[in-house]
């Protein structure tokens, strides 16, 4: 079972093939879980969205077990608990693909389509990966805000949009003016990690959609 895709267009083949590190794992957890999504995950969320939410790669455990972002691991339970309060999403995160949970004004997108060993994609990876992400993008016309999850995020957030990094710095609640007109609003990751070690927390994290809110809808 698969979701549709806000942007079915820009999606990679099931076998993509270019980034050959990506793709020997990929055949390795195929071998070893073949009941697992274990290939690129689609973006998923509403079409319409004026909000997109840029996050690193599929987890082990989360999406390219379960083929939709966010949906199986620890990160996804503040971040659809967060969607949902904020009025961006509805019905309820049960874990699973098929648990009904839509998107309403938002989509998840991510820097890196396949899962990366270690949940570390090389710098050539991200890169490799940027032309799915950028075509995601512009098929999401009418999104004006990002929320970049973490520093990798943030990097294709701002390489896409033709900026420098040197002049974006990367901190949770930056906002940057990209130079493509949509605002950048940067946040700690919604790791398992992050949460535990208390370096993000469920306040920290939802003023950053407050805020977006705020952005979105001046």
């Amino acid at each position: 079972m698969s979701i549709a895709s806000p942007v079915p267009a820009a999606e990679p083949p099931r076998d993509c093939p270019l980034c050959p590190r990506l793709v020997a794992f990929r055949e390795q957890l195929r071998a070893e879980h073949p009941d697992w999504w274990n290939a690129p995950v689609p973006s998923f969320g509403d079409p319409d969205a004026w909000l997109a939410i840029v996050g690193l790669a599929p987890g082990m455990w989360g999406a390219n077990r379960t083929g939709r972002p966010f949906t199986g691991d620890h990160a996804g339970h503040l971040l659809y608990a967060t969607l949902k309060k904020f009025g961006l999403a509805a019905g309820d995160y049960e874990e699973r693909i098929d648990d009904g949970l839509r998107l309403t004004g938002a989509a998840i997108i991510n820097s890196v389509k396949c899962l990366p060993p270690q949940n570390k994609p090389t710098p050539d990876e991200i890169a490799t990966c940027r032309s799915y992400y950028m075509m995601s993008l512009a098929g999401l016309e009418k999104v004006r805000v990002l929320v970049a999850l973490g520093q990798i995020a943030h990097g294709s957030a701002v390489r896409t949009a033709g900026g420098k990094l040197s002049q974006y710095k990367f901190g949770h609640l930056a906002e940057h003016r990209l130079p493509d007109g949509r605002v950048l609003i940067d946040s700690y990751h919604c790791s398992r990690y992050n949460q535990n070690t208390g370096r993000l927390t469920a306040e920290m994290f939802e003023a950053v959609f407050a805020r977006a809110l705020d952005v979105g809808t001046a």
